[in-house]
């Protein structure tokens, strides 16, 4: 294919994939809503609330290895637009049993399960396949220009949410959902995902690798990539310690410091705000030239931020200074979100062989969930028994040491050996 008219179909794929991205994610945000509502209204139980939230993360978590299997082994293109098919399906069953028998939980829950591994499954044929949609040099764009899509739906799903939910029935959020999910599948089938695909193609007669094997491959291909395990390793205990702020942060709100519910959603408000203007930057500034560092870096400020938290249960502040305190911490929260995730994105889909993309990028996401629970139910614990206060230093300070342990400067240098040693850059 001649280069312009790759270069043409790569800016073509750019906004398709942002537009189906936006489409699909505000309509899953908009059904978890309505769904999330539904089930507290149903059965005023926090239990059966939090076992659709396992339902959403377990699934994924443990078939997230046989994910990465299928995504290197098989057309990526047909496995992301699958499993929008499957999606919508649920969804349509889901429908179904409203509309014959009403809802139940086992149907949510069982819903919740399949939509968890269609959205695994499509989340890594995408992250996967970006290399393959756009050309090198517009790598940081598309992987800004798809955060940008799921801001905007953060931002916007809930409004639209809390606007229907009351004045129309549940059929009509899992219809709109099934709508945003048809136009999705209409855009992905449009696009070319083997565009700058470097994958190599098998010879005749070459056996395919059994799962298993091609799983221990894609693991002893990461034991070669030491950069990349380290990053796998902060995801791992940094997720795991953000317990203490997806717990602790409702929690001293409306708990303990009795913010309104609108104040209270004007300031998750200002956390995809952050996000959605550093996703901008992002996609219009040069690429970041010493990604890990960077990322280094808005670690460390989240982890002073997480401790900031707690500054109003240490120093009386009046009610408006309060909610104004949490709009610029949670803005600053979103913004370093982007400013660690985006660098590193980039430079993964650069260093990562095409053959591999799949079962990496699986093993991180597995690695990034696998303690979530186990920390959401440690900090329920803790922030029953323990000042709040002392739980967000405490974990504010592990954070804060994690980071400057596992990327120390020897594991900078190594990431960024082109840099200059003289710079002192290289500092905690």
């Amino acid at each position: 294919m001649d280069e312009a008219l790759k270069l043409k179909k790569a800016t073509y794929h750019l906004y398709t994939f942002t537009i189906s991205k936006l489409i699909s994610s505000f309509g899953a945000q908009v059904y978890a809503f309505a769904i999330s509502f539904y089930i507290l209204q149903l059965t005023g139980s926090a239990t059966s609330f939090a076992t659709n939230l396992v339902c959403n993360i377990l699934p994924r978590t443990l078939a997230a290895p046989f994910a990465g299997y299928i995504v290197d082994r098989y057309s990526r293109k047909a496995i992301a637009i699958t499993s929008q098919v499957i999606t919508t399906l649920a969804i349509g069953g889901l429908l179904a049993v409203s509309l014959t028998h009403g809802l139940s939980l086992i149907a949510i829950y069982t819903t919740t399960c399949i939509l968890s591994l269609t959205s695994m499954f499509s989340g890594v044929a995408f992250s996967s396949s970006i290399t393959g949609l756009v050309d090198e040099a517009r790598i940081q764009k598309a992987m800004s220009l798809n955060q940008m899509a799921i801001s905007f739906a953060a931002i916007g799903s809930p409004a639209v949410g809390g606007l229907l939910y009351g004045a129309v029935s549940m059929p009509v959020f899992l219809i709109t959902y099934m709508v945003a999910s048809s136009l999705a599948i209409v855009l992905e089938a449009t696009m070319n995902f083997k565009l700058y695909a470097k994958r190599k193609e098998m010879a005749e007669g070459e056996k395919k690798e059994k799962m298993w094997e091609s799983i221990k491959s894609g693991v002893r291909y990461l034991k070669t990539q030491t950069v990349i395990m380290t990053i796998i390793w902060i995801s791992l205990l940094i997720n795991f310690l953000f317990g203490a702020f997806e717990v602790g942060y409702s929690y001293i709100l409306i708990e303990k410091l009795k913010m309104e519910s609108q104040h209270f959603g004007l300031t998750q408000g200002a956390f995809a705000v952050g996000m959605l203007l550093f996703s901008i930057y992002f996609s219009m500034r040069k690429e970041v030239k010493y990604p890990l560092l960077v990322s280094k870096r808005g670690i460390f400020a989240m982890g002073t931020i997480i401790g900031a938290i707690s500054i109003p249960l240490l120093i009386s502040l009046s009610y408006t200074s309060t909610f104004i305190y949490y709009v610029l911490i949670m803005f600053s929260f979103g913004s370093m979100v982007i400013i660690v995730n985006t660098p590193i994105q980039v430079m993964m889909q650069k260093s990562i062989d095409d053959d591999f993309k799949g079962r990496v990028f699986s093993i991180l996401e597995m690695m990034a969930m696998a303690l979530m629970p186990l920390g959401m139910v440690l900090y329920g614990f803790l922030y029953d028994f323990l000042p709040a206060q002392w739980i967000l230093l405490s974990s504010a300070a592990l954070l804060i040491g994690v980071i400057l342990i596992l990327a120390r400067p020897s594991v900078i240098q190594k990431a960024h050996p082109e840099r200059d040693r003289g710079t002192g850059l290289l500092s905690h």
